[in-house]
């Protein structure tokens, strides 16, 4: 068996730098055998300038938007970007150019180190590509249906598209305000269906809608001709209503909680769902204007993730962008916190932390160089994948 050897001024091992002139080892295949101390690796040791990590994990995906890149102009608020994705996403056209687009959004995943990602499906156009095996995906099937009596045929549109992606996927609810209780308790209830996502507190307007029935979201059902008048609300906020429909051995991981406040994470059950919480502040930025309060999530010591969303919502599908921006916006925040979000902690969420996420012998996570500012930021840092 032959090895790679790899150095830099600093090894990222998925959670935590590992001491100064540690050299990991791998096989050419990309089998981690550990991390040693220079002195003890031997000879052959390739030696970089920056940051070596384990790749990343992108837990938020929409591939099979791709098309809709630069369709839908920014700064539209959250009900006017989802009537611009409904309305054009099916739109009649060229399918080949939709497989390019879902080609070409892989490629730049993998370009930008990404080895692994959560995938929301509500089609089955991205089958042609996965089959490649460029990347390791968890394929989340998504239901939609705010509508009780729609909900068993809505269950069977998103069991025939499950059955399509095969072993590695999940249904799951698309968001509080779009999915019926009754539509809730056919996800729930499936066998085997342990991981879930679910987009949580994207505006303020989700709070006001579960608790009131009021705001935007009703326009949202109007310019969609959808009658919910008979909808009163919770008289709770979105995340006092939604975890209640799952259990304590399922695993939720809660996307873009722009809307998140202490009181809602203090009131979260504690016998509920556990839950990873999900940052994409690309698309939060180019949707609304406005991003998460990391600092409530910090405080609170919520699992944090990161995702891309989608290129109808993103300039890009890159971790390490959507990791900078936060930077960018909480100085505060420590480079190797934030590469522990984007590495280990997502394929924690994601259940794969046994292949993926980590420098532990065993496991194939990848292996990345990133550029590394003096300062230790990752500032206007570039990814290139060694393996």
């Amino acid at each position: 068996m032959t090895y790679r050897k790899f150095k830099a001024d600093y090894l990222f091992t998925g959670e935590g730098l590992a001491a100064p002139e540690s050299v990991l080892i791998t096989t050419t295949d990309g089998a981690v055998q550990g991390v040693v101390p220079f002195s003890d690796a031997g000879d052959g040791i390739e030696c970089y300038t920056g940051l070596i990590s384990p790749g990343f994990v992108n837990c938020h995906c929409h591939l099979e938007l791709s098309h809709l890149r630069g369709v839908i102009p920014e700064g539209t608020g959250l009900v006017d970007f989802l009537t611009g994705v409904i309305h054009t996403r099916n739109q009649p056209g060229d399918k080949d150019a939709v497989q390019r687009a879902i080609a070409e959004g892989e490629r730049e995943m993998l370009d930008g180190g990404i080895v692994a990602v959560g995938d929301i499906c509500n089609t089955t156009d991205t089958l042609e590509q996965k089959a490649k095996a460029g990347l390791y995906y968890h394929n989340f099937i998504e239901t939609i249906g705010f509508n009780e009596t729609s909900a068993q045929e809505r269950w069977a549109h998103s069991l025939a598209v499950y059955d399509r992606f095969g072993a590695v996927g999940s249904i799951v609810a698309h968001a509080p305000y779009t999915v019926s209780p009754a539509l809730f308790r056919l996800i729930a209830a499936l066998p085997g269906n342990r991981l879930q996502t679910i987009h949580n507190q994207e505006s303020e307007e989700e709070n006001l809608f579960m608790t009131y029935a009021s705001g935007d979201l009703l326009r949202l059902y109007r310019q969609l001709g959808i009658d919910i008048s008979f909808f009163e609300g919770f008289g709770k906020r979105s995340l006092a209503v939604w975890p209640s429909y799952f259990h304590r051995h399922q695993t939720v991981i809660a996307v873009h909680n722009v809307a998140t406040s202490k009181e809602d994470l203090e009131g979260l059950p504690k016998d509920g769902p556990t839950l990873h919480f999900c940052l994409c502040p690309r698309a939060n930025l180019y949707i609304s204007g406005r991003l998460p309060d990391i600092d409530v999530l910090l405080r609170q010591d919520c699992r944090i993730v990161i995702g891309t969303d989608s290129l109808a919502s993103n300039k890009g599908l890159s971790v390490l962008e959507e990791i900078k921006t936060l930077q960018r916006s909480n100085p505060r925040l420590d480079t190797p916190l934030l590469l522990k979000w984007a590495t280990f902690n997502g394929a924690r969420a994601l259940g794969i932390e046994d292949i993926f996420g980590s420098l532990k012998p065993g496991r194939r996570p990848g292996v990345l160089l990133l550029s590394y500012a003096e300062d230790g930021s990752l500032k206007e840092a570039t990814v290139r994948r060694l393996l």
